[in-house]
Order: structure tokens, then C-alpha cells, then sequence
């Protein structure tokens, strides 16, 4: 792909992310996101086949970029419990970026009820990639538990976030943020220094 097609490509992808963040995947129609990146249906199509495919490419887009975001985060941290708790640091501020309208992943899915759609299959991925880092994180902890404690910190982020999007809050992920640190100091198990 020239450099050219490469522009397009992206500026599909971005329109498509601000109209299907502020309107929702549905109310997007392939009109409307062409016009907003300033092509023709036909150069959308060019390079996407169906909406579908221009929905998982811009949830792939989405994750690439939460993923730099948090690792930028992260590299600031070196004990796991800073890093654990940089995880919800990393959530609030997103949120707030996201002017509060809640995690796309999880509004997505909410409009992707197929199992089987392409998006679906790139949330599915995504959550199971922030599950997998809270996991390797509790691990470096030494718990007796730790799968069990990377769970509980899994539903107590994404129930704040999901909440503070309900509730046009980010105070919710810090409340949680204190839940989280209180069950990582009262784990069972040997403490690192």
C-alpha cells in the first residue's frame, strides 16, 4: 500500500472511530464515515470490505493504541504493586480523555451481540489481554492466590469504569483504586520489599 492509500486508510479509521464512539456502530452509516473522512463509498470499500471489516479495524486500531498508552504508563512503575495500581491511574485518565463516554470496547459490545462478529472477536481479545497483564502483575506480587486476586481487581476496574461513564464520574476508579490497593496490601502471602 502507497503512502497515499496509507493516508486514506487511516483517516477511514479515525472517522469511523469518532462516529462510531459519538453516534455508536449502528447509527454510523458507511455514508456518513466516508463523508467524514472526506471520500467516496467507493474508496471505503476499496479498502474495506464491509462495514465489519472497517468496524475490527478500527477496535484493532483502538487496542493498538490503548496498549502504547498503557505501556508509556507503566514504564514508570517498577514494584508490581505501583504497576498494579498504574493500571487504574492508566483507566481514569483514558476515561476522562474519552470525555467520559465509558470504554469503547464495552460499548461496542453491547451493539455486537454476535459472538461471532470480527469486532466482537477483537473486545473479546482485549479484555482477555487486560486480564492476562493484571494476572502477570498479581503474580509478581507473590500471593498465595493469585489468579483469584487478579480477578477481583478485574471487575472491581471495569465495574468503575463502566460506572464512571454511567455516572459522568471519574472519582468511581479512584474509590476503586483504594479497594484495589487494601486488597493488595491484605493478600495472603509473602510481601516484596
Amino acid at each position: 500500500m502507497g503512502q497515499r492509500a496509507e493516508d486514506t486508510h487511516r483517516r477511514l479509521i479515525a472517522a469511523a472511530g469518532e462516529l462510531f464512539y459519538e453516534e455508536g456502530i449502528r447509527a454510523s452509516g458507511i455514508e456518513a464515515i466516508a463523508g467524514h473522512a472526506g471520500v467516496t463509498k467507493m474508496t471505503l470499500y476499496a479498502h474495506f470490505g464491509s462495514k465489519d471489516e472497517l468496524v475490527a479495524a478500527y477496535l484493532e486500531e483502538r487496542d493498538r493504541r490503548w496498549w502504547e498508552y498503557l505501556d508509556e504508563a507503566l514504564e514508570r512503575y517498577e514494584t508490581p504493586e505501583e504497576r498494579l495500581l498504574a493500571v487504574f491511574d492508566a483507566y481514569r485518565d483514558w476515561l476522562v480523555s474519552g470525555r467520559l463516554r465509558g470504554c469503547g470496547f464495552v460499548n461496542f459490545s453491547a451493539e455486537l451481540p454476535d459472538r461471532e462478529h470480527p469486532g466482537r472477536t477483537v473486545v473479546e481479545r482485549h479484555k482477555a489481554g487486560v486480564r492476562g497483564l493484571l494476572a502477570d502483575l498479581v503474580s509478581g506480587l507473590g500471593s498465595e492466590e493469585p489468579g483469584e486476586l487478579a480477578e477481583h481487581l478485574f471487575f472491581i476496574l471495569e465495574g468503575a469504569y463502566v460506572t464512571g461513564a454511567l455516572e459522568g464520574d471519574e472519582r468511581g476508579i479512584g474509590r476503586a483504586r483504594l479497594l484495589a490497593e487494601s486488597l493488595i496490601e491484605d493478600r495472603p502471602g509473602p510481601r516484596l520489599g
